[in-house]
């Protein structure tokens, strides 16, 4: 657990939960989801002191529920958002030794492995797709207190409360407008825990939009190979398994959307601040919400073009497999009929005896300079199934077509030598 103390003047970070609020600023306490659930009463008795009340039953349950989707909920003395962030998969299993304080209740935390000591099943294909479990992080915002609980290997807390302890001020003590200036550019410090929540979620989303980048390569990889003519295209389960990420994706983003969308409802209905400063501040509020929530419909429909041009890559690869098998048809019964038409015209008995070699030679010959491209030659049945039945299995699969398109173009080759030459007079 981390509690940091954000005011116009700086931020501090607390070694233990204080009994009272400070003059200026808010405090943010930030834990993990074990070290919640450990310390519940000891955070609930807190809470009554800073602020009054604490957390209803209904979301406690919220927060501990490591399945929730993204939404929010409000009374009228805090508000309730639950925002699901990109996870490792297994980031709720255990939680880090600096969740838990040290001594007996440490022990007693220790045992937070499932009984049955299985593990989830990793998600198998590119890393890329792993990278899309989710976790839920959730958020209590109070008039001047902010409680997160996150997943135990959740860096956004860390990342965020790094980047808060680096902020140097500048703006007059007391003057609580925007924040001050922080060492890395375009960092300023939250006003409010309702700013703070928001620069976190954003963080959040901005983890996604780095996603899609590598999303985007990895289903361009796949459909170049896809679109490759001479090439079996044989990663079919990566694909499935991507498009099923992908449709999960877009469920979470939905989620997200919807869940933020509610918040930027409910901060039309606050009451207007009596103070300038105030009315700045909830404006700021507004446009930074509706910010995050243009970042997240990005993502949406990134991901739904993302779907799009997948299902189209594999209709593409499909009807280019189909007009090759049309190729490959209509290549095999015609030279296979010229072929026979040769052969049946050389031997014939009104033919000059001894040529029949050279012409069915060169013959044969033309066959293989014309057909290389298309079927790799193959007008003998015969010759196509030794290495169908020994070589790969996309070879056995089109067997078939080697089978019936010579014997096709034998019958239209028998058919046309015995309609045009069959019945000629003999010179």
């Amino acid at each position: 657990m981390r509690i940091f103390h954000i005011h116009s003047s700086g931020v501090h970070e607390l070694t233990a939960l204080p009994h009272h609020l400070p003059e200026q600023g808010f405090v943010w306490i930030a834990c993990a989801r074990p070290a919640f659930q450990l310390r519940l009463a000891e955070i609930q008795q807190h809470l009554q002191l800073l602020t009054g009340l604490q957390l209803v039953d209904l979301h406690v349950s919220d927060l501990l529920n490591a399945q929730l989707p993204s939404h929010y909920d409000y009374t009228s003395q805090y508000d309730l958002l639950v925002f699901r962030r990109l996870g490792t998969g297994n980031g709720d299993s255990n939680a880090g030794p600096a969740d838990v304080p040290p001594g007996p209740a440490a022990a007693a935390a220790q045992p937070a492995a499932p009984a049955t000591g299985k593990t989830p099943p990793r998600r198998g294909g590119p890393p890329v797709l792993r990278r899309i479990d989710t976790s839920p992080v959730g958020f209590a915002v109070f008039d001047r207190v902010l409680l997160t609980v996150h997943p135990p290997d959740c860096l956004v807390r860390d990342t965020y409360a790094t980047r808060l302890l680096a902020a140097v001020p500048s703006i007059p003590h007391g003057d609580v407008r925007e924040g001050r200036p922080s060492p890395v550019a375009g960092s300023r410090l939250p006003t409010s825990p309702a700013d703070l929540m928001l620069r976190v979620v954003n963080l959040m989303v901005d983890s996604y939009l780095e996603l899609r980048r590598e999303l985007t390569r990895q289903l361009d990889h796949w459909q170049t190979e896809l679109l490759k003519p001479r090439a079996r295209y044989v990663n079919w389960t990566s694909l499935l398994e991507a498009r099923l990420s992908l449709h999960a994706l877009d469920e979470t983003c939905e989620d997200q959307r919807s869940a933020l969308q509610d918040w930027i409802d409910a901060l039309e209905t606050w009451a207007p601040p009596d103070t300038p400063a105030g009315l700045r501040e909830l404006d700021l509020l507004k446009v930074r919400s509706r910010d995050v929530l243009e970042h997240i419909e990005r993502v949406v429909h990134h991901v739904r073009r993302l779907e799009q041009s997948t299902e189209t890559a594999v209709q593409m690869h499909f009807s280019a497999l189909g007009h090759r098998t049309n190729s490959i048809m209509r290549t095999l019964t015609v030279l296979t009929a010229i072929f026979l038409f040769v052969i049946m015209g050389a031997t014939d008995k009104r033919a000059p005896a001894g040529f029949a070699p050279i012409a069915i030679g060169l013959c044969l010959t033309l066959i293989h300079l014309i057909s290389i491209p298309v079927t790799n030659t193959s007008v003998n049945p015969a010759r196509s199934t030794g290495p169908a039945l020994f070589g790969p299995a996309i070879a056995l699969e089109q067997l078939w077509l080697f089978w019936l398109a010579p014997m096709a173009g034998a019958v239209l080759g028998a058919l046309l030598y015995q309609g045009l030459l069959a019945d000629a007079p003999e010179a």
